[in-house]
């Protein structure tokens, strides 16, 4: 266990201002893709631009033929920040971690796009995969916001019919846009990213209104996900949204679907980005590696 590297993470994160203070959604997207910049992005993975769907996206290969299978990847950014661009570190590590290739998605941001734009765009996306492709050869995976569309589309994908893909991998995944998880509360001031009332701005951009109490918007706590597909969710003890996913757990189990809760002590959200200062980070990426692999293989 980096205990040193933990410390350092957080004591780096703890810098800026802490606490929230609302801004323009152009100016929140600046910001979000010059952090997200500051991220290594393995150069061996190899980025074409491709259309899915009629919406843009981004085609991840690794260096050699790839193996048989596609991972469709959901970028993070609460709904209404980023692109495949803010993700491709952990698109790309995936890719050459599991030698699959990867398209990235670039779904419809909240405000101008609000809920149920973004689902409607991946499920799309998937229809689209499936007109070539058979479902079990097809992975779901996306980051906080990309995580929860990893599991929401396939609720809607399984509500109207279509078949599921062979799993998901969902890191730090938003679940509960009712907030109500105890984490909430109970990681307020721990989790160096986030606080209640900063995603309750953020919400509400991807709301437009919408009650969040329905299973689209809050899975961990209304979602009946019987048929789902193995599911493997990896979270850290520094994150309010640490009760999303030990919810969606829950619901799982409850549900009779194989899932893992991958829980790492003492680091923040989406800590699978740090694979240059953290040993955790490239660790818990193997593990989404193997169980992509062993879904598709």
């Amino acid at each position: 266990m980096s205990q040193e590297q933990r410390r350092a993470i957080d004591k780096l994160l703890r810098r800026e201002p802490q606490g929230f203070a609302p801004l323009p959604v152009e100016k929140m997207r600046a910001g979000f893709a010059a952090m997200m910049s500051q991220f290594p992005v393995p150069a061996e993975a190899r980025q074409t631009p491709a259309t899915l769907a009629g919406r843009p996206a981004v085609l991840v290969e690794p260096p050699t033929e790839p193996r048989p299978g596609t991972i469709l990847y959901f970028h993070g950014g609460s709904f209404s920040l980023g692109s495949p661009h803010t993700a491709m570190g952990l698109t790309a590590n995936l890719v050459l971690r599991t030698g699959i290739r990867a398209l990235s998605l670039d779904y419809r941001l909240a405000p101008e796009h609000p809920f149920p734009a973004a689902i409607e765009d991946c499920l799309a996306a998937y229809r689209a995969l499936l007109e070539d492709t058979d479902p079990s050869s097809i992975v779901f995976a996306g980051d906080s916001a990309g995580g929860g569309l990893s599991v929401t589309t396939c609720l809607a994908a399984r509500d109207a019919g279509v078949p599921m893909p062979a799993g998901i991998v969902a890191f730090s995944p938003g679940l509960d846009h009712t907030r109500t998880g105890t984490t909430m509360a109970t990681k307020e001031g721990v989790d160096p990213f986030f606080t209640r009332e900063g995603m309750g701005h953020t919400g509400d951009l991807y709301l437009a209104g919408a009650d969040p109490a329905q299973p689209l918007l809050a899975p961990a706590v209304h979602a009946d996900l019987t048929g789902f597909p193995p599911i493997l969710l990896q979270v850290g003890t520094n994150e309010v949204l640490l009760d999303d996913s030990v919810r969606l757990a829950e619901r799982a189990r409850d549900a009779d679907v194989d899932v893992i809760l991958d829980v790492t002590a003492g680091v923040p959200h989406v800590f699978q980005s740090f694979t240059d200062t953290l040993d955790e980070a490239g660790q818990a990426l193997d593990r989404a590696a193997l169980f992509l692999s062993q879904r598709l293989g």
